[in-house]
């Protein structure tokens, strides 16, 4: 099956999987919200955030070993396959011991970063903690194999699983709740559909690829383990800067301004991923296939997929931005929840902003994963992180919630600036002065039609019902779309997905003409 089929397959299972769990992700919100209140609700999301700070060993060996896959995979070389898997489970059963040890060292210090817990104790709140990272850490010791499948672009295999254990315990959680009314029951049948998981993933791989269950696997030699110990190092860095970026918001506001607020930048959070992940799936689900086409292409023909990748991007970023601009706040505060969690205006521009110069960063980052360049600009993340500290903490005390934002632009927009260059002059040995001229074009066409589409939802939003609201997104879907064609038709990126699109439309065509000969 080759490259583009792939991808297809996988991003057309994690649509349906993400559509699936979205919708349920939003009955259970809203049902928790009305169950367990506000509260629990930020501890939830708070709890979440602190375990997706201790996963920063994980990213640098998982893409590590994931690049070095893409060729063995690509030779079908079994037996260097086998000696990367059990290099790569020892690593992932030792990352799984240390999360252990650094998240039962912090368990003392959870009151630091829960201000105002309501009527919940410590001793409750500390085995609520627990049970968070007993989830996190059993995950180690089964989800490297995931690696495997995604080296060869089946990654509709961990997304499908993901998927379905997502509804199950979704569903369960939902009856739970409103039965129980009980936050420990919520987190048990998370933890039990968790493990039951586990164990079938396990038996199932073992039983697609049974070679890795072989004893005799060799170990690496010398120089690939060098090589890839250097880039786990130089990953790992990138990741203690990217989580210290990303990852602290909640733990600023929780603990600067309450847990309660946290609780509701998290409600917008939802709405945000929930539907972003659309777009996410479509950009991770191609890096597997941009992997092998560094392995095996020119790099002119690198670059001119690159360009194609990045300007894809710009136009489905922007349109999720500019319709999380005039659509996400009458959606959170009068079609889904109330108008006591809506947040000030400043602080989700602010969010949304961040939101689309990421759009850019995870183009930049998914590339350079797949050309195996991660050395270049090893220590910018930990810069990056020092700085969004630094401002958000700096300035969160003096004008509140906006402060912690701020912070958060201020220092991605760095990335934006620092991996255009590594990459032109690494990949393509040419200047990156060029990107940054398509970067103007993209974000000028984006910020003019956002600001014609707000224009209209003045009227059209001046009362807020389902009607109005999907005849906003309608209106929003048609202008964005139709504008960023009507600037961008005559460019050679363009001219490129058209044909593609064309030539997909052609041979399914003349399948149908075939089969109905």
């Amino acid at each position: 099956m080759g490259r583009t089929r792939l991808a297809a397959k996988n991003i057309l299972f994690g649509y349906v999987g993400q559509l699936a769990t979205a919708v349920l992700g939003f009955v259970l919100k809203q049902v928790f919200i009305t169950q367990l209140g506000d509260t629990l609700n930020g501890v939830n999301g708070l709890y979440t955030g602190i375990l997706s700070m201790l996963n920063i060993a994980e990213l640098g060996v998982g893409t590590a070993m994931n690049f070095a896959l893409y060729k063995p995979v690509a030779e079908q070389d079994r037996e260097k396959i086998k000696s990367l898997m059990r290099a790569y489970a020892r690593a992932y059963h030792t990352i799984g011991f240390v999360i252990a040890a650094v998240g039962l060292a912090l368990a003392p210090f959870l009151r630091v970063f829960i201000r105002d817990p309501g009527s919940n104790s410590w001793r409750d709140l500390t085995l609520y903690y627990l049970i968070f990272l007993f989830n996190t850490v059993s995950g180690y010791f089964v989800s490297y194999k995931y690696s495997l499948c995604n080296a060869e672009q089946r990654n509709y295999i961990q997304t499908n699983i993901a998927s379905v254990t997502k509804l199950i315990t979704t569903s369960a959680q939902i009856v739970i709740l409103v039965t129980t009314k009980s936050f420990y029951t919520y987190l048990l049948t998370d933890m039990f559909v968790q493990l039951a998981q586990k164990f079938f993933v396990n038996w199932y791989l073992n039983r697609r690829y049974p070679y890795l269950t072989e004893k005799n696997a060799e170990p690496l030699d010398p120089g690939e383990s060098t090589m890839i110990r250097t880039k786990v190092k130089a990953l790992i860095w990138m990741k203690i800067g990217d989580v210290a970026r990303t990852q602290t918001d909640s733990l600023i506001i929780s603990s600067f301004i309450a847990v309660e607020t946290s609780g509701f930048v998290d409600n917008y959070n939802q709405v945000i991923n929930s539907v972003a992940n659309f777009a996410h799936i479509i950009f991770n689900s191609l890096v597997s296939g941009l992997g092998n086409v560094v392995a095996t292409e020119t790099k002119k023909r690198q670059k001119e997929i690159f360009l194609v990748y990045r300007f894809f991007a710009a136009w489905i970023y922007g349109y999720i931005a500019v319709a999380f601009f005039i659509l996400l706040t009458p959606f959170v505060g009068y079609l889904w929840l109330d108008p006591n969690h809506i947040l000030g205006a400043a602080a989700i521009d602010l969010i949304l902003l961040d939101f689309l110069f990421k759009g850019e960063r995870i183009v930049l980052m998914n590339f350079k994963t797949a050309a195996g360049v991660f050395e270049p600009d090893k220590y910018l993340p930990a810069i990056q992180g020092l700085v969004n500290l630094v401002l958000s903490i700096w300035l969160v005390i003096r004008i509140g919630l906006p402060g912690v934002y701020i912070g958060t632009v201020v220092s991605g927009i760095l990335a934006n600036i620092v991996k255009p260059f590594i990459i032109a002059r690494t990949c393509f040995d040419e200047s990156p002065a060029g990107y940054f001229l398509e970067d103007l074009k993209y974000y000028g066409v984006t910020f003019l039609l956002t600001g014609v589409l707000y224009l209209v939802s003045q009227r059209v939003l001046a009362h807020t019902t389902w009607f109005t609201w999907i005849l906003m997104a309608l209106i929003v879907t048609v202008v964005f779309n139709g504008g960023f064609v009507l600037f961008f038709h005559r460019t050679h990126e363009f001219g490129y997905m058209q044909n593609m699109v064309r030539a997909r439309l052609h041979r399914r065509g003349k399948g149908y003409k075939d089969d109905h000969h």
